[in-house]
This record gives structure tokens, C-alpha cells and sequence, in this order.
């Protein structure tokens, strides 16, 4: 997903259709409700990063259905994971999240 190269504000510019698909790929990953709280307890760890294996207590779900997510947020370039042992720890890459924020921002 190359949301570098995209997009204009959504309020501002008509989108290409490239564009809207580009956008609405990343918009899909955050509209399940899980992926939307992992990536909000992952971006408000108070170190910055959090193992996965404290995400799935947390979460409530079963730990594949958790790192199915956590896979799909990695995938899509909204958290970086880093292997530690038989451990997984991410972090969120505020970058793309803005880029997301900033394509439905309204310019005055």
C-alpha cells in the first residue's frame, strides 16, 4: 500500500480511482474494531512499543486471532514489529496514521 505517493484531502480534490483505492484499502484494515484498539493500546504504551503477548489478555481474543491482527495493522505499514526471542514486540508508525488522518482533514 503506497499511501506516500497518495492522496490529496478527500474534501479538498476529487480522487483518482487509484487513489480512492489506495485509500480505501487503509481505511479497511481500521474498520474492524480489534485492529482499531490494537493499534490505539500499541500507540499509547507507555514505553513506546508493547509485546503481543501482553495484547491478547488485553484484547480478549484468542492469540492467532490476535496476531492475525496485529499481521494485518504490520501489512498495511500502521505498526513495525521486532522479533525478540519467541517474542514480538510492535510499535505504531505515527507517519502513516497522519497520512490517513491528513486525507480526511478539511483545509480552511
Amino acid at each position: 500500500m503506497d499511501l506516500e505517493a497518495c492522496c490529496e484531502p478527500v474534501l479538498e480534490t476529487a480522487l483518482t480511482e487509484r487513489e480512492a483505492d489506495e485509500l480505501a484499502r487503509a481505511f479497511k484494515v481500521l474498520a474492524d474494531p480489534a485492529r482499531l484498539r490494537l493499534l490505539s493500546l500499541v500507540a499509547n504504551a507507555p514505553a513506546g512499543e508493547v509485546c503481543g503477548c501482553e495484547l491478547v489478555p488485553t484484547l480478549g481474543k484468542s492469540q492467532p486471532t490476535v496476531s492475525h491482527h496485529l499481521s494485518t495493522l504490520v501489512d498495511a505499514g500502521l505498526l513495525t514489529r521486532e522479533q525478540r526471542g519467541k517474542w514480538a514486540w510492535f510499535r505504531a508508525v505515527p507517519e502513516r496514521v497522519a497520512l490517513l488522518r491528513d486525507a480526511l482533514a478539511v483545509r480552511a
